[in-house]
């Protein structure tokens, strides 16, 4: 049992094209609070977006806390619960060169140092209300940058 509060989150990122205009949402849920956040980039890809979302979620929390983490991404959930433990052995390098997007990994397991994350691949585009609200709140930026609207 831990003091910790307990916090759901839901991420997802996109871009369009990939790589392209890109965007991450998040929603944070804690009792009865919900908070969702967003931003995008010009120039970025689909895998930081997926990424950012998440930084962007954790980095949002106020103190450490239990995190049961929710999202669409295999690679932001393969990466950060198996493949970076391979990646860190091996100085950041994989058999084909250097790990991709290791700026974003790097900041994501910092975070992980903070926050205890159960993490939950959820199918995307399928019937979870969460998921499928964060994909609108991507679309949404994505829209909004493409229209000449301001990174955030």
């Amino acid at each position: 049992m831990t003091n910790r509060p307990r916090v759901t989150i839901y991420t997802d990122g996109g871009c369009r094209p990939n790589p392209g205009t890109g965007a991450w949402a998040a929603i944070l849920i804690h009792g009865e609070h919900r908070k969702e956040l967003v931003g995008g980039e010009r120039e970025t890809t689909n895998n930081r977006m997926e990424m950012l979302g998440a930084i962007k979620a954790l980095e949002s929390l106020k103190k450490p806390c239990d995190v049961d983490f929710h999202t669409d991404s295999a690679y932001l959930r393969n990466g950060i619960t198996s493949w970076i433990h391979g990646w860190k052995r091996n100085g950041w390098k994989t058999k084909d060169g250097p790990v991709k997007n290791k700026d974003l990994w790097q900041q994501l397991d910092q975070l992980m140092g903070v926050h205890k994350v159960n993490w939950t691949w959820v199918k995307g585009h399928a019937d979870n209300p969460l998921n499928n609200r964060c994909d609108e709140l991507c679309t949404l930026e994505i829209d909004r940058l493409e229209a000449g609207g301001e990174p955030r």
